[in-house]
């Protein structure tokens, strides 16, 4: 769903750092653009660029550059080379991590970054018949369309996941794939980029902490506590924080910020981050659970850490955020959630436009939708009035249609697209 932001991004801008986690597909949707590839997981390339930095000047463009965070040294070759040739469409950076040693300069003015993710729920059935885009539009156009999926066949992407290549591994072997994903990432990328782990076991208790606390605004040091309650020997604050820099960097972590009310409407609002990974397959494989567990009721929890609702519930949330984040970057939209101080209110996705204005979204694992479900939406349009766009509640419902009394939308997730 990027390539056309990205082909469209070339024909205006001079240089594009395509970021996301390993796997996602930033290569291959770039090889589509470029007419020529520099590889630098190749210590030949690496060495070639280091004895003539002018070489990625004289390559047919646009020229992708992959794997940059090799070769950090080829940021601040590009960012020179765009100084003295500032014409669109010439390089695209692909990365699957931040290297420790960061580039001398930032690139700010110089190259744009668009963020890669896993693949959304349109991206994967092509069902969808509501568009975000025309939500965001502020028309409060009719819905229509019938949805044939419900809660196993979320469940299933749940952990199925949006990587492309995980997605056709069996079931059978999907906790094998998903395993060495994390091994890779975690025993070999991570000491490549100079950020070696003594404590891996340790770390992987943390991340599995930070999975249980998907869809929350747990803070971090209730996520260090319950990933090792009992343990005398329980790494520093300081330990903790250095890996969630370090996932962060990968592109593991997704945290969706707090909306920022760029028109101050509203006081008194939570500051907290809500807690995602890059996608909630990783999260449900961390947990151990597949489809039918997720299914099965709530499960027996020995997490320390608060979560309303039930574990699909969460995770159902999170596939939902993943998607309406993909759609909402082409549309020139910011994604956040809103929360106040003291949580009496709570709106799962702020979908921002430019000039300020917002479509609130509620995520509900239900199909039916009843009063409570939209009580903070019909909140919000109280406060906001005109600057509410629109209101939506996304579900596993099987049709998409306006409430008569509210005129708040009902769309399934499989039904929404950009």
């Amino acid at each position: 769903m990027l390539d056309q932001l990205l082909a469209e991004a070339l024909t205006a801008l001079p240089a594009i750092a395509l970021d996301g986690a390993k796997g996602v597909g930033k290569t291959a949707t770039a090889t589509r653009l470029a007419q020529s590839v520099v590889e630098l997981d190749s210590e030949g390339e690496r060495q070639a660029l280091a004895e003539d930095a002018t070489r990625i000047e004289r390559l047919a463009r646009p020229l992708l550059i992959d794997e940059w965070q090799l070769y950090p040294a080829v940021w601040d070759q590009v960012r020179r080379a765009v100084d003295r040739d500032p014409s669109p469409g010439r390089f695209i950076l692909t990365g699957s991590a931040t290297p420790l040693l960061s580039p001398k300069h930032s690139g700010a003015g110089r190259i744009v970054h668009l963020r890669m993710r896993p693949f959304s729920l349109a991206e994967r059935l092509g069902t969808w018949q509501v568009s975000l885009r025309d939500l965001l539009g502020g028309t409060r156009p009719s819905l229509r369309g019938d949805s044939a999926l419900a809660a196993p066949d979320y469940a299933e992407e749940i952990v199925r996941g949006g990587f492309p290549a995980l997605r056709s591994v069996s079931t059978k072997f999907r906790g094998l794939a998903w395993s060495g994903y994390l091994d890779e990432a975690l025993n070999r990328e991570l000491p490549e980029l100079g950020r070696p782990v003594r404590r891996r076991n340790t770390m992987r208790a943390w991340l599995r902490s930070y999975a249980q606390a998907t869809s929350t605004t747990a803070s971090y040091t209730d996520i260090l506590d319950n990933a090792m309650p009992a343990d005398t020997d329980k790494p520093v604050k300081a330990t903790a924080l250095a890996w969630r820099e370090a996932l962060s960097d990968m592109w593991l972590l997704d945290p969706l910020p707090p909306w920022d009310d760029p028109l101050h409407r509203l006081s008194r609002l939570a500051q907290a981050p809500k807690h995602h990974l890059a996608d909630p397959a990783l999260a449900a494989h961390l947990l151990g659970v597949d489809a039918a567990t997720l299914l099965s009721g709530p499960q027996p929890d020995r997490s320390s850490l608060p979560r309303p609702g039930t574990l699909f519930g969460a995770l159902f949330e999170s596939l939902v955020t993943l998607s309406v984040r993909v759609y909402a970057e082409p549309a020139g939209a910011r994604v956040g959630h809103l929360r106040t101080r003291n949580g009496e209110h709570e709106v799962d996705l702020m979908v921002t436009r430019e000039d300020g204005k917002v479509l609130a979204v509620e995520v509900k694992s239900a199909p039916t939708v009843g009063p409570a479900d939209v009580k903070h939406l019909r909140w919000l349009q109280d406060r906001l009035g005109s600057d509410l766009v629109d209101a939506v509640v996304i579900n596993t419902g099987p049709a998409a249609y306006r409430r008569s009394v509210d005129s708040i939308a009902v769309v399934p997730a499989a039904l929404l697209g950009p």
